[in-house]
This record gives structure tokens, C-alpha cells and sequence, in this order.
């Protein structure tokens, strides 16, 4: 039975990818095209580079452009930095000894307005990747979630619902609140769990302890028992499983089918003096992940990423979600997942304005930014789809024509028209069934009963009408 729902899960994962794949040769748009920018255009200003990385699998579009040649054949020399913690990347690129870097979808919006550290005018030109983290508790939690409301944790996806229970009776009994790990404030994977608990009551400001812990230290404070669950990203969701030592409760792709993970971040003022250095770094990014997520590319992937100097995590590991399927427990067969990571299908190198503008309203309900903003406009700021569409034209692919889309409207496949080329999309549906219209802002942050605003609505409403 193990063995067929893998084979399940990968047949699946080789029809969405291959798919994928298919209609860009159909439009007469290969992945590749040898030599295309070689010796023609504009040369870059800087041709020797170093981007920084956190040890994730989404790091991948970066560490594949240098190690398939795609900074090279962009006239690019770029050396890839690992670093630490997330904060190291924002300090780095700001104070100019990273050139640009891996960061979190917020993290340039959080540099630009100041957010948890000196402002620094940061922007993004490509995202990254769709997807690709989880929510995973130690087994002790697990059982005892399993006790208090076993129907709920049959529901696909897993709702916050047992957890609720279990936080209640042990915060009745008077102990100190559970410790729960992010990787970083203005992380997507903060916002995730925030966003799975407040939907089942549970208010993460106060029945529960956020902490900070780098996404390669997860595991070790798991096992330690200095935490009983975390939102990270891959591999150290399936590392826990793999150990025995936790459990996935749910992925980041259940609580929003498709959402905006990872960004390739500059400073405003290198990417002023350098613009054509960094629309060659685009092109190269851009080149990468369409090279990556054909299913026959997927394995020499994860070879590459496993290594050492990258994520330096097991291969068996790195493979189970990278190349479509997702293991929730060690004592269970792979479930299968094939959009869990998404690098180049449903346009998710497009930086979304809309995505920007839904991480500003989650720093907002959060109390993060607590001062009354022009969020589409810090959203223009910081997200620049004008840049992507300058590289993108080059390499001759089809990009969207719109900056903003709803979010929550589409459970199935859809075909975006509003492009270039007509562009296959995937589901885009929040768990809670919730519709994000980022022409309505305000409405969608009122419409959160659970909130720490520390921005009064009609302040903010005068500036988002």
C-alpha cells in the first residue's frame, strides 16, 4: 500500500509538472534558449556578486542559476553565501555585504517601512516560490490533540480546533503558555500560524508564546522540548517526521492553495545604480526555476540543494516534497502534493502587488505597523512588476499585464487572461473560505474578529479609500 500511493503521488506530480511544461513548448516558449542574451543588450554594471541564502529547498532558484550556469550566460559571477538566520539576510543586504538574497515575501516591505529594524528601502522584482512550509507539533501534543477532539483532527485540512482544547485545559491549569517557533516576525510562516489559530479562537498573542528560532534549528528544540510545535519551511518539517520526533498537522498550501512564499530582495539604491545587473539576475531566476519544475529535472534538484554548502540535509528528506508528495507522519505513507513546491507554473515568479498589499494587512492586524499607511502604495514601492516584465520580454515568455488579482475565488485550475499569453493558473482558496479583495482593504482587515490592531480602522481608511 506504501508503495502505490507513492507511485500515486509522483504520477500525479508528473501530470500537473508535465503539463506545465507542455504548454510552454506550445506557445513556442522553450524553457531554455541557449546563448539568448549572450554578448547582446546592455552589459551589467557589476559582473561579480554574492547572494545569500537560508538552508531552505526554495533557496533552489538561486543556487540552480549558479550551478546550471544561469548567472553565467547572464554575465554574471555570483557566489552563493549561506547564512544564518533571517535577520543576518536583512542586515547583510542592507549595509551592502550581500548584493540581494532569499528572503521572506514581507521581509522587503518590512525594510522599507522599518519594521523590527533600521528603514531601509528594499525592493523585489521576482518571487521566488508558491508554498512549500507546514505546521508541525511534537508527538506528545499530537495525542493529546487527538484526545481532546478526535473528529476534528480527522477534518482534511486539520483545523486549530483540538488545539484550542488542549491550550485551554493546560492554560486553566495554570501553566506557563505553550512555546510555539516562526522564523521570523514578519515571516509568512508567523502569519500562517497566526492565521490557522485566530480561525479556531485561539489567540497567538496571548494563549500561546511565539518565539523566533532559525529555520535549520527547528528539530533540535523540538526534540529538546523547548518548543511543542513551529511553521517552518522544507526540509525540517519531513526532518521531524523522518526522526520520529513530530508530527504535520497541516501545510502552508492548505491554508492558502498557491500563496506567495520566498522573494529575491535588493536594496532600492543598488538596484538604482545597477539596473541592468539586476534584470540580468531576474533573467537568470526566472531561467532557473522554468528549468526546475519539469518532473524530470526535480531529482537533479534535490541532488544539488541537499549538498553541504546549501541545505546540507539528507536526500530522501529534501525529495519527499520536492518532488510531489508529503509525508504527514512517519508511521504513514506519503499523501500526494504536487503543488507544494511551485517555482515557475501559475506565474509564480510575478511579484504580486496584491500579495504585497495581504502582507501589509497582516502586519497591520498584528500590530506590527502601528501607524496609518498607504498600503497600495507601499505595495508599488516595494514589489516592482514593471522590472520583471522588462526582463521577461527579453526571454520572450508570457507574463500577466495586471499587477493586482483576487485571492480565495478559484478552487480549481483557471487560465489568467489578463496577459501576455494566456497563463495556467492553480486554486488560490483559503481554508476558512475567506475572498481577499485588494481593492477592499479595509473591509477585509474589519472583517477579522481576532486582531491586535494597533491602528485605528478609520485612521487607516482615510489613506485606502
Amino acid at each position: 500500500m506504501d508503495r502505490l500511493n507513492k507511485k500515486i503521488g509522483r504520477r500525479k506530480f508528473l501530470e500537473v509538472t508535465s503539463l506545465s511544461a507542455a504548454g510552454l513548448l506550445l506557445s513556442g516558449l522553450p524553457a531554455l534558449r541557449g546563448g539568448l542574451f549572450a554578448g547582446t543588450g546592455d552589459s551589467p554594471e557589476r559582473t561579480k556578486l554574492t547572494f545569500g541564502i537560508i538552508p531552505l529547498t526554495d533557496c533552489a532558484p538561486i543556487v540552480i542559476a549558479k550551478e546550471k550556469g544561469f548567472f553565467k550566460k547572464h554575465g554574471l559571477d555570483v557566489a552563493v553565501s549561506k547564512e544564518a538566520s533571517w535577520a543576518n539576510i536583512r542586515d547583510k543586504v542592507s549595509v551592502g555585504a550581500l548584493d540581494g538574497a532569499h528572503m521572506l515575501a514581507g521581509m522587503p516591505i518590512a525594510a522599507s517601512l522599518g519594521v523590527g529594524a533600521t528603514k531601509k528601502p528594499t525592493i523585489t522584482a521576482f518571487s521566488m516560490d508558491l508554498n512549500g512550509n507546514a505546521i508541525t507539533v511534537s508527538n506528545d501534543l499530537y495525542d493529546a490533540m487527538m484526545k481532546a477532539d478526535p473528529a476534528a483532527m480527522k477534518e482534511s485540512p486539520t483545523p486549530a480546533t483540538a488545539l484550542k482544547k488542549v491550550i485551554d485545559a493546560h492554560n486553566a491549569s495554570g501553566k506557563d503558555p505553550m512555546t510555539f517557533a516562526m522564523v521570523f516576525p514578519v515571516s509568512t510562516h508567523n502569519y500562517e500560524l497566526r492565521y490557522w489559530m485566530a480561525a479556531a479562537g485561539i489567540d497567538p498573542e496571548q494563549d500561546v508564546r511565539l518565539i523566533v528560532i532559525p529555520p535549520p534549528q527547528m528539530v533540535a528544540n523540538l526534540r529538546a522540548n523547548n518548543i511543542v510545535g513551529y511553521c517552518v519551511g522544507e526540509p525540517w518539517n519531513e526532518r521531524a517526521v523522518d526522526m520520529g520526533i513530530g508530527r504535520t498537522l497541516i501545510t502552508n498550501y492548505e491554508i492558502w492553495n498557491n500563496n506567495p512564499e520566498k522573494v529575491f530582495g535588493v536594496n532600492q539604491e543598488w538596484a538604482e545604480k545597477n539596473p541592468n545587473t539586476h534584470l540580468a539576475a531576474v533573467r537568470a531566476l526566472i531561467e532557473a526555476a522554468q528549468w526546475m519544475d519539469p518532473p524530470e529535472h526535480r531529482m537533479e534538484v534535490v541532488e544539488i540543494i541537499s549538498k553541504r554548502s546549501y541545505v546540507n540535509a539528507p536526500v530522501d528528506v529534501v525529495k519527499m516534497s520536492m518532488t510531489g508528495t508529503f509525508k504527514y507522519a512517519k508511521d504513514e505513507a506519503p499523501r500526494p502534493l504536487p503543488d507544494f513546491n511551485v517555482f515557475y507554473r501559475y506565474a509564480a515568479t510575478f511579484p504580486w502587488r496584491s500579495h504585497a498589499c495581504w502582507f501589509i494587512t497582516q502586519m497591520i492586524r498584528w500590530g506590527q505597523i502601528e501607524e496609518p499607511i498607504d498600503i497600495r502604495k507601499m505595495a508599488e514601492a516595494v514589489y516592482r512588476p514593471d522590472i520583471y516584465r522588462e526582463a521577461a520580454k527579453g526571454l520572450k515568455i508570457p507574463y500577466p499585464m495586471i499587477d493586482y488579482k483576487t485571492e480565495g475565488m478559484h478552487k480549481a485550475a483557471w487560465s489568467l487572461t489578463e496577459a501576455t499569453a494566456p497563463i495556467p493558473m492553480g486554486p488560490d482558496r483559503f481554508f476558512d473560505e475567506r475572498v481577499y479583495d485588494s481593492a477592499k482593504l479595509i473591509d477585509y482587515l474589519n472583517g477579522f474578529k481576532m486582531h491586535h490592531m494597533k491602528v485605528k480602522p478609520s485612521d487607516l481608511a482615510k489613506l485606502n479609500g
